[in-house]
């Protein structure tokens, strides 16, 4: 063979990709998604944490979830997404048989207001943005919307904003129960200035709101950092949760990067609702502990382990 024949031939051969999946397929096109796996508990990945096997399109990301075999998807923030974009996420939601997790009830300034102060300009924009919540809910046939009641008021009694948090929760009730519509409150470890911070507190608002449309939502994360006993309180607070989230400690990323046991913590909550014929979603609200095509599979994988209980 000539020379130049021969490089020309080589040129060929190392312009074909050697490995699917690998990172050299950056750019192009969605690389081969992994083995699919049958979990036990309908794990919810959100937008953004399989881009790199899928592309940006979310369609591409959800039919990708499904593939590997995730049975729940959330969206913290979905209702500021085009209607378009919503009923397509719909549309590809009933098509894979996915269960719509939850999306965060936001009047655009999220949890940066404090409902405990009880001022009255806060209520209208809630109330507002609670019924756009209906509409929403309706497109991608969800169930649970995220609720953060803000800031502690420093200069009131803590039973004082407890109240008002309360009266602010039932208007909201109000308007999702009729559509069979679940507000989940969130206690947060975000900074020590936020009102709901711990899993007794929200069972006693909700409690105290005695609503359908006012529940839990555990994020273990959160809990983890600011109360400790997983298991302990999701018992004594049980009546109360209709979601969960994950995120192991420290860092917020996936099972078995940090401390917590969550093989054991999905087995108990597993075998407690098997017990109790309920089923719930647990949304993986986290970031991926490795970047790129190998950091997802190593996400895969994790879960994979965690639900093998």
């Amino acid at each position: 063979m000539e020379r130049r024949e021969f490089l020309m031939k080589s040129a060929a051969v190392a312009s074909v990709p050697l490995l699917a999946g690998s990172d050299v397929l950056a750019g192009q096109g969605p690389a081969p998604a992994p083995r699919k796996v049958s979990f036990k508990l309908k794990y919810a990945p959100h937008i953004g944490m399989f881009e790199a096997h899928a592309g940006k399109d979310p369609i591409d990301q959800l039919n990708f979830m499904a593939d590997v075999g995730f049975t729940a998807f959330e969206d913290n923030g979905l209702m500021k997404r085009p209607v378009a974009v919503q009923e397509a996420i719909g549309k590809t939601l009933a098509k894979r048989n996915m269960t719509m997790g939850v999306f965060v009830i936001d009047a655009g300034d999220n949890w940066k207001v404090s409902y405990a102060t009880g001022k009255p300009e806060f209520r209208e924009p809630f109330e507002k943005v609670c019924r756009e919540s209906v509409e929403v809910a309706r497109r991608v046939n969800a169930t649970w919307m995220t609720f953060v009641p803000g800031y502690f008021e420093r200069n009131l009694p803590m039973g004082v904003q407890t109240g008002h948090v309360i009266d602010v929760i039932k208007r909201g009730a109000d308007i999702l129960a009729p559509h069979k519509l679940t507000m989940v409150l969130e206690p947060l470890s975000d900074n020590p200035d936020l009102f709901l911070r711990y899993s007794d507190q929200t069972y006693a608002i909700c409690r105290a709101v005695g609503s359908p449309a006012c529940k839990i939502l555990f994020d273990m994360y959160h809990m983890q950092r600011n109360e400790g006993r997983i298991i302990d309180n999701i018992n004594w607070t049980w009546d109360e949760i209709a979601y969960f989230q994950i995120g192991d400690v420290p860092g917020r990323k996936e099972p078995g990067t940090g401390e917590m046991n969550y093989q054991n913590i999905f087995k108990h909550i597993h075998a407690k609702a098997a017990a109790a014929g309920k089923t719930f979603v647990y949304g993986m609200e986290h970031g991926n502990f490795g970047p790129g095509i190998e950091g997802e599979k190593a996400l895969i994988d994790a879960y994979a382990k965690a639900d093998a209980f």
